[in-house]
């Protein structure tokens, strides 16, 4: 064993550079390791672990089938990581290590750190950047510095990535098939039962997105009670799916999509463009993996320590049925609605003014989809103390956003049934119907907060 392929959020082997360099190499054998302390660490929830999990089983067998072994190694921490791979390097006589980067301050730390040891093994090095189509770094304004707005690095981006001319790189020859013995490691709860891991099944949820719903996004990407959306951000979080990949397939349909980023059909593609802002902005700007504001001015917000409030928040006891129907669905699903994640996000740091690090959080922990990039970013845009925010005068109204984007009533009945006889008038905010119609048994929490103090409340305080 001379070359080794070493996974990390990249489980994929269509559309993965490094691994076909790698096999270009005589790479036999890739590796995986199971770091559930720092897992916790990172708040990583227990349904994107099974979802990783389940997928790691499928990509064993896929490897297998083409002649790879997968070792799945144990390793509490990255620091262990780090120990294990060298002394898997020095036991197998390694000499060429190949993998596709990752971004976050501990995940570089951990490359670095790993460095050191490859070059007293005499273990060559190779990283690419596989999870972005343009790398962090490269798409800079006439300074030579990161964009502090979207909209100039989405030109820049569109112009490079046009000018680059991106395709798909065939894969090379595999190898013989050879038995996958499977890990004891990668035994699950099933949380993420629902969503598929094999290829096929990703593959038709890919096309039919695309040639079913993608025109239709723009107008349907806001309604929660449907599905509107790709549902593929899980996959894109875990690099089973790749940003590049995918816009290749919406390119192979509409060849046009990216001459207008006006369109309707650039809509969805603007969403993939934003995840690269925020990856791009986490190496520009390490203190964000640390939980800092961007926007140093807020610093001195007040925010408030309201434990009660922040219960009801989580638990989806607000008294704002959408705030609350939102919410369940992240704890029952493992997943929630983008539109729903702005509100909620704005909820807890406009309404309750409280801190955006504890929400941010409290996803990581739930999401089937978190990471860290986007996570912060949405949270750090909703709370006014991020990158491009939005403004801290502009605050959600929960009762509003609701007869807007939920007019019926359809998904706060799903995920609040108690609700479900309430006129469509009155279930946005039925307190005053309720208490009214004699209904008033019917249990559903009285509102935490008032909207208009609230607001009034959350002005004075970003004041500052």
């Amino acid at each position: 064993m001379n070359t080794v392929f070493w996974f990390r959020r990249d489980l994929r082997l269509f559309n993965n550079h490094a691994l076909y360099h790698a096999i270009e190499n005589g790479c036999k054998d890739a590796i995986f390791f199971i770091t559930e302390q720092q897992w916790q660490r990172h708040s990583v929830a227990s349904i994107q672990i099974d979802l990783l999990k389940r997928r790691l089983n499928f990509l064993g067998q896929l490897l297998a089938d083409n002649g790879i072994t997968l070792h799945i190694i144990e390793a509490g921490d990255y620091a262990e990581c780090v120990q294990q791979l060298s002394e898997f390097c020095q036991q197998h006589s390694v000499t060429q290590l190949f993998a596709n980067k990752e971004y976050e301050i501990n995940e570089v730390e951990r490359d670095n750190a790993f460095s050191h040891h490859a070059d007293e093994l005499k273990v060559s090095v190779t990283l690419f950047d596989g999870d972005v189509v343009a790398p962090p770094g490269t798409v800079l304004n006439q300074s030579g510095e990161m964009f502090k707005v979207f909209t100039p690095f989405k030109n820049a981006w569109l112009k490079q990535y046009q000018d680059t001319h991106f395709y798909f790189q065939a894969p090379p020859t595999m190898f013989s098939p050879i038995p996958w013995q499977g890990s004891g490691l990668l035994t699950g709860d099933d949380s993420s039962h629902k969503w598929p891991v094999d290829d096929a099944s990703l593959s038709q949820i890919c096309a039919r997105f695309i040639s079913d719903k993608l025109l239709s996004y723009k107008d349907q990407r806001d309604i929660p009670s449907i599905k509107g959306t790709s549902g593929l951000s899980p996959y894109l979080a875990l690099g089973i799916v790749s940003v590049h990949q995918l816009i290749t397939l919406v390119q192979q349909q509409y060849v046009d999509v990216l001459s207008s980023s006006k369109s309707n059909l650039f809509t969805w593609v603007n969403e993939l463009v934003w995840r690269e802002f925020y990856r791009h902005l986490i190496v520009a700007y390490p203190k964000l993996n640390k939980y800092n504001n961007f926007n140093e001015k807020y610093d001195p917000v007040k925010w408030r320590t309201n434990e009660a409030d922040f219960i009801a928040w989580c638990e989806g006891k607000t008294g704002y049925p959408l705030v609350d129907a939102a919410m369940r669905q992240l704890i029952q699903t493992g997943w929630m609605h983008n539109r729903l994640r702005m509100v909620v996000a704005s909820f807890l740091t406009k309404h309750l003014l409280i801190d955006w690090r504890k929400g941010e959080r409290f996803f990581m922990q739930h999401l089937i989809d978190g990471d860290l990039a986007s996570n912060n970013g949405g949270w750090q845009w909703a709370a006014s103390t991020g990158c491009d925010a939005q403004p801290y005068f502009r605050i959600f109204n929960p009762i509003t956003q609701s007869e807007r984007f939920d007019p019926n009533g359809h998904f706060i009945r799903k995920y609040i049934p108690e609700l479900e006889n309430v006129p469509n008038k009155q279930i946005h905010f039925p307190h005053q119907y309720l208490a009214k119609s004699g209904k008033a048994k019917v249990v559903y929490w009285p509102a935490i907060v008032d909207h208009k103090t609230a607001r009034l409340r959350a002005l004075d305080a970003f004041k500052v």
